[in-house]
């Protein structure tokens, strides 16, 4: 039960990040590899503020430095005319060291005896147990989270952005400034990315360097999972499924652990190899479709 509710505890708060990946993926169709860097970004920076007692400031500090990180990498792209991979990569290899120098030179920071988030809801809500606040936290957070950005992308601003990865050429034809779209789109989807960070740093009262490595590969992975489920439509569908899909990830990877078929190091792997799977599947239901032809015509 406690693996259970764990999992589904960090789905729902991992959810937020693939809410920003799906942003990026998805409707602004730019590969955007900020999201390792940016995601340690919000976790060191909320990490600080927290230690420093201001948690719910460092909620929103992080979602604000994430939104910066993306203003560069979106500037790299736009004014720069620089490769959008080639922007991601030098956006989050500078990350590193700044993410280094807000830790205070250390490679990690415990928050163990600081107030969270979590742990001021504990307090104003005494009669349920610990892992249920940590349940309702993460129920909120995402569901706001959604409920927002499928308003949002409702908006004037947010059918630009939404045509903009449609169909750029469409948009400069009717005046849009794309470059100004793709900035607010990618500072929008490293904010949530950092966000969630965050949202990690205080939940497991701990900050380290490397807590964002392979988090891209989570984040398309928990896309490609939802949409499997969900399929590809409305922009609300879409942002329910990414976060489903974040929980479905979740799940897969608790069982792998609980029923030792690979140890722990082996996980990026796993998750590697799902990823791979999931994005095989079109191409696997077109030639199972093909030989169905090709068996018919015989």
């Amino acid at each position: 039960m406690t693996l259970l509710i764990g999992s589904l505890q960090l789905g729902l708060i991992y959810g937020v990040m693939v809410l920003g990946i799906y942003i990026s993926f998805r409707i602004l169709n730019i590969p955007d590899l900020t999201a390792e860097g940016s995601f340690t970004f919000g976790l060191a920076t909320a990490a600080i503020f927290t230690t420093a007692g201001h948690p719910f400031l460092g909620i929103f500090a992080s979602l604000i430095a994430g939104a910066l990180a993306g203003c560069v990498t979106g500037l790299l792209q736009t004014k720069l005319n620089i490769h959008p991979v080639l922007t991601g990569i030098l956006t989050m290899s500078g990350l590193y060291s700044i993410n280094t120098v807000v830790l205070g030179g250390t490679p990690n920071l415990t928050l163990i005896g600081k107030e969270t988030i979590f742990t001021l809801a504990q307090s104003a809500l005494p009669m349920f147990e610990r892992e249920a606040v940590k349940l309702i936290m993460a129920i909120v957070v995402s569901v706001v989270c959604t409920v927002a950005l499928s308003a949002f992308f409702r908006t004037r601003l947010g059918l630009c952005i939404r045509a903009t990865g449609d169909n750029t050429d469409m948009v400069k034809a009717s005046s849009i400034n794309v470059d100004r779209m793709k900035c607010i789109a990618l500072a929008l989807s490293n904010g949530l990315i950092a966000l969630c960070g965050g949202l990690i740093a205080q939940y497991q009262s701990f900050a380290d360097i490397n807590s964002g490595v392979g988090i891209l590969v989570v984040g398309l992975a928990s896309v490609i999972i939802g949409e499997a489920f969900f399929g590809k439509r409305s922009v609300t569908i879409g942002f329910v499924s990414a976060v489903f899909g974040s929980v479905v990830y979740r799940y897969i990877i608790a069982i792998a652990t609980k029923a030792d078929w690979f140890p722990a190091y082996m996980l990026k792997l796993v998750s590697a190899v799902i990823v791979t799977l999931a994005l095989a599947i079109p191409a696997i239901k077109s030639m199972m479709e093909v030989q169905k032809i090709r068996k018919g015509g015989k």
